[in-house]
């Protein structure tokens, strides 16, 4: 009888992990990773979400929004640096719930990951595509940018951007870190020059009041006013958060991982959280919270420049080529994080041995990036974006729960091993952590948890049917 609950040894882990002979290649630093973090982080979620929880929920308290969110997954990333620094290993979530909390956990944890990383790449390459076509005018034909369910062909942009970083990926991770760089280093720029022109025309009254009143009309819900409209708004903004635990899927590529993982989930978290808290107060300044309810909505950064800030109409366009910018970034870091928690999941034999395969120059799992690129790619090419809703945001939120409850069975289980960095204030943290994000997972639209579910029980006939038999801890 197969044991469920059967945990991965600390001691094989750590093995695992100092076998740099013929495992993945080290080669990133405690900078790489902060741009890695970065560079999933600040996407289209900076630029859409901001002003979509001025008008849903916040007005231009949207910066308190972004600080509550903050904090929400601060909590998770000091657990998750705990785990990354400790166990520096490929597979984030999915490796550290294997060693406290079990097999079948792990495995729940690894398949929600597939939410956050494979279909997150599928969303954001159509997005890409969309702007794309923006940036061109509309220059590429309906039917090569829209999917067949929307009355086109082929979504062919988003393809070829998912086969050109995929290429990238094969090629090694130094060098998709190299290129993720490149690209930080434009949308940041971008993101700092909005502030810094941005600044001076901020209008103080469109600051007051700073909280949208009790009665406004729209705004008669719990969370579209006063305080409560802060935390609608950390909800939606939330999004704008994801992907600095990809950081911690590279744990095995970094050269002094008990230094640098901490540096780079911890580091990429702060960064982004000072230029979201000024962007948004800028954004809110230069044009009325009111405003982004019946205009701008997608375009919301554009519309403000164009509207609000006169002789900066290039500026519009730097945004989109920033957008741009940031949907390539988000788009390469999940690939890798996906690939790399494939990679974890096939050397302990949950999924076929293919996911493991290293290329024999560039040791990157090249198979598996193949594998993810045709899976991905006929998402993105033929299914409509909307569909993938927020079920990126749970199996993050999700992801970051059990993380947090990680911290606290492996203090317990395993309290003599060194921690390289130690999360701090055990348990509050961890489980202020676990309860803001069950919070949030909670907060999600019906339909979207219902899909996940789903999602989540093909996942257990996987495992029943494939997994369990073949895992090399249960043989």
């Amino acid at each position: 009888m197969a044991n469920l609950w059967v945990r991965k040894p600390l001691s094989q882990l750590l093995a695992q992990a100092g076998d740099s002979e013929k495992g993945l290649k080290r080669t990133l630093g405690a900078w790489n990773l902060v741009a890695l973090g970065i560079g999933a982080i600040i996407g289209a979620g900076l630029f859409v979400r901001t002003a979509a929880a001025a008008a849903e929920a916040a007005g231009p308290s949207v910066t308190l929004s972004f600080v509550v969110a903050a904090i929400g997954c601060a909590f998770a990333g000091l657990c998750y640096a705990e785990f990354a620094a400790m166990i520096p290993i490929a597979g984030s979530a999915y490796t550290y719930a294997y060693a406290t909390m079990g097999e079948v956990v792990a495995w729940i944890i690894g398949w929600a990951l597939i939410m956050e990383y494979a279909l997150g790449a599928a969303t954001v390459s159509i997005a890409w595509s969309e702007y794309l076509n923006k940036l061109l005018g509309g220059a590429i034909p309906y039917e090569w940018c829209h999917s067949p369910m929307e009355g086109g062909i082929m979504n062919a942009p988003a393809l070829i951007i998912l086969l050109a970083l995929t290429l990238v990926l094969i090629k090694g991770t130094q060098e998709s870190a190299f290129i993720n760089a490149i690209i930080v280093a434009i949308k940041v720029s971008i993101v700092l020059i909005f502030i810094a022109v941005g600044w001076s025309y901020v209008n103080p009254e469109n600051h007051v009041p700073y909280m949208i009143p009790e009665g406004t009309p729209g705004h008669e819900g719990m969370f579209k006013h006063g305080w409560g409209g802060v935390l609608g708004g950390a909800a939606i903004v939330f999004f704008a958060f994801i992907g600095f635990d990809a950081v911690s899927t590279a744990a095995q590529e970094a050269k002094k991982p008990e230094r640098d993982m901490p540096i780079g989930i911890l580091g990429s978290l702060a960064v982004c959280t000072i230029l979201y808290i000024l962007f948004s107060h800028v954004l809110t300044g230069v044009a009325n919270w009111q405003e982004f309810k019946t205009s701008g909505k997608e375009a919301s950064v554009a519309y403000a420049i164009q509207n609000h800030m006169p002789g900066y109409e290039w500026l519009a366009t730097a945004v989109t080529v920033a957008i741009l910018a940031g949907f390539s970034s988000v788009i390469l870091v999940m690939l890798l994080g996906q690939s790399r928690v494939f990679y974890s999941m096939a050397n302990d034999g949950l999924i076929p041995k293919v996911f493991a395969e290293l290329h024999p120059k560039f040791r990157t799992p090249y198979k598996s990036n193949w594998i993810l690129f045709i899976f991905v790619g006929a998402f993105a090419a033929f299914v409509p974006g909307s569909m993938a809703g927020d079920l990126t945001s749970f199996g993050t939120l999700l992801a970051f729960v059990l993380v947090s409850l990680g911290v606290l069975f492996m203090r317990k289980s395993n309290p003599e091993q060194a921690r390289p960095f130690k999360t701090p204030l055990v348990p509050l943290v961890p489980i202020l952590g676990a309860l803001i994000c069950t919070g949030m997972i909670i907060a999600i639209d019906p339909f979207t948890l219902k899909t996940a579910m789903v999602w989540m029980v093909v996942g257990l006939v996987v495992y029943f049917g494939y997994s369990r038999k073949h895992s090399k801890l249960q043989s």
